[in-house]
């Protein structure tokens, strides 16, 4: 059951909520420095004083630090979940209770509601947009361009995303300038990495409590999120094999040890299968019939598609709920398919999403995405692009700090050194 809150126009699921979420948001904040510090000084210039924001992305404790940053920075912040199901509920409650900002998104809210909810933000008027898997930006591109005139422009935070708007930027779609967070150092090569890696593995746990160990642990797709995703199944005992299309990426897995093989193999040899490709129909129907009997299917990738789910219903005799997260798909075949997480994405369905420690980095990428378009209006044409590196060379500065670790500079000879041509063998 849905509500709407008197103080403010919301669509949460229950404002009881909201000091537990409070609680949760608190907790994050703790782990997350570099947003912290980047927050303290939007408060102190507001450099998006007078500037509306619309934001689509997953409600959770992480992201709401992210959305308070904003406001403290001078932004009047509306706020969509970017997924049926990855809703917060706390924390939805909280930021309308508590920081003000209304919210749009529950779990488990039909994907109408959600088609509902982006356009009930989109009327918001925004004047810059912060997207995760590009649903705001490509809703405005298809229905709603008499919003674009005051868009200064956009933030992705998904390789998902990314990939929708290079493919916007080549077809000369894209109305509008956006900053490629994705893109960033300090968001792809740990974020994607070590955050997907533990997460998509936490909430195959968390879905079924099966031991990975000794089990056969199907990785597709081996970009930043995969190498994660593999590297943390084979820390935990389980024999990895990957899929893919792209032969550098093959052998960089081959290299890293994995057995690597096209789908249609593995799915005859697999128990645990997680997709993580930004693509469709990866593990499709014909590989499913082909799984063992009682194999898990699961998905990490920004969209419900990875996973033929739809179609394999087509080919099922009965579908039983075993656990939260975890249904059976019995098959005409006789045999038993696991599909965790509705084929949607398992890190944030199944369990919490990424540790806000590596959210840290990520969203400081956001905030700072922002107020690059924002410095930078009316210079910058309608492509996508990504932050500068000393950008991505000061957070990782600040996160060390955090940490505690130092790390040593070049002596002036060092340097010059490395700026001549003169010096050599002779």
């Amino acid at each position: 059951m849905t509500m709407t809150e008197s103080v403010l126009n919301c669509d949460v699921k229950d404002m009881a909520l909201a000091e537990q979420g409070k609680n949760n948001i608190e907790w994050a904040m703790k782990d997350m420095p570099v947003l912290e510090r980047i927050k303290e000084r939007f408060r102190k210039e507001q450099p998006f004083k007078g500037l509306r924001l619309t934001a689509c992305v997953h409600v959770t404790k992480e992201t709401a630090a992210l959305c308070i940053a904003m406001k403290e920075g001078g932004a009047d912040a509306v706020l969509a979940a970017s997924n049926p199901l990855s809703t917060q509920d706390d924390v939805a409650a909280a930021l309308v209770k508590y920081w003000g900002i209304p919210v749009y998104g529950y779990a488990g809210e039909t994907p109408e509601t959600y088609a509902k909810h982006v356009e009930i933000v989109l009327n918001h008027k925004p004047n810059i947009v912060i997207d995760d898997g590009c649903d705001l930006v490509a809703t405005i591109h298809k229905t709603r361009q008499d919003l674009i005139p005051n868009i200064i422009g956009s933030t992705e935070e998904t390789t998902t995303g990314i990939i929708r708007l290079q493919a916007m930027e080549a077809d000369g779609s894209l109305k509008f300038p956006t900053v490629g967070v994705n893109n960033s150092l300090t968001k792809h090569l740990y974020d994607n990495r070590y955050g997907t890696g533990q997460s998509s593995i936490d909430g195959i746990i968390r879905a079924t409590n099966i031991l990975l160990a000794g089990k056969t642990f199907v990785v597709c797709g081996y970009g930043w999120c995969g190498k994660g995703a593999a590297m943390r199944a084979k820390g935990l005992g389980a024999n990895v094999i990957v899929t893919e299309v792209d032969p550098l990426k093959a052998l960089e897995a081959a290299m890293e040890g994995y057995s690597v093989m096209p789908i249609a193999e593995a799915a005859k040899v697999g128990d645990i299968f997680l997709s993580i490709t930004g693509d469709k129909n990866v593990v499709d129907v014909h590989h499913m019939l082909t799984m063992k009997d009682g194999a898990f299917v699961c998905n990490a990738g920004h969209f419900d598609v990875e996973v033929n789910v739809n179609g394999l219903k087509k080919e099922t005799t009965e579908i039983r709920q075993i656990r939260p997260s975890l249904e059976e798909y019995k098959l005409k075949n006789g045999k038993s398919i696991y599909v965790l997480a509705e084929g949607r994405l398992v890190n944030l369905v199944a369990a919490e999403g990424h540790p806000a420690s590596v959210m840290d980095m990520s969203f400081a990428n956001q905030a700072l995405g922002i107020e690059y378009i924002v410095k930078n209006q009316g210079k910058l044409e309608n492509k996508m692009y990504t932050l500068p590196h000393e950008v991505d060379v000061e957070i990782a500065k600040i996160k060390l700090d955090s940490m505690g670790i130092k790390i040593d500079t070049l002596t002036p000879e060092q340097e010059a050194y490395l700026h001549s041509w003169n010096s050599g063998t002779v």
